[in-house]
């Protein structure tokens, strides 16, 4: 099985900047899951995908340059993940970049 690691860097403004850390992250889960990316996922009881961002951002703040990278169980072109998770993203988070990461 190929693993596959992407970091990407996101911007979270408007009245995304409402949005509390734990929402954020199940947010950022469906939309890869609607956008049909082979998300790697953990094991066990309850599993959810390998995803982690780099630090929560306080409710109510704006932010430039969130980060974040996530697992998937095949090879995606970073262009390709961008464009389509950025489709399934609600206005005011806005993908910015995607690069390939070490494991």
């Amino acid at each position: 099985m190929v693993i596959n690691k992407l970091s990407f860097s996101f911007s979270k403004k408007g009245m995304m900047k409402y949005i509390s850390h734990l929402d954020l992250m199940r947010l950022l889960t469906r939309s890869m899951r609607r956008a049909r990316l082979p998300l790697k996922m953990t094991e066990g009881f309850s599993p959810h995908p390998k995803l982690s961002l780099k630090r929560a951002l306080k409710l109510g703040l704006e932010s430039e340059s969130e980060e974040a990278s996530i697992l998937l169980k095949e090879e995606v072109s970073p262009d390709d993940f961008r464009e389509r998770l950025q489709k399934e993203l609600p206005e005011g988070i806005i993908i910015k970049s995607v690069i390939p990461s070490l494991k």
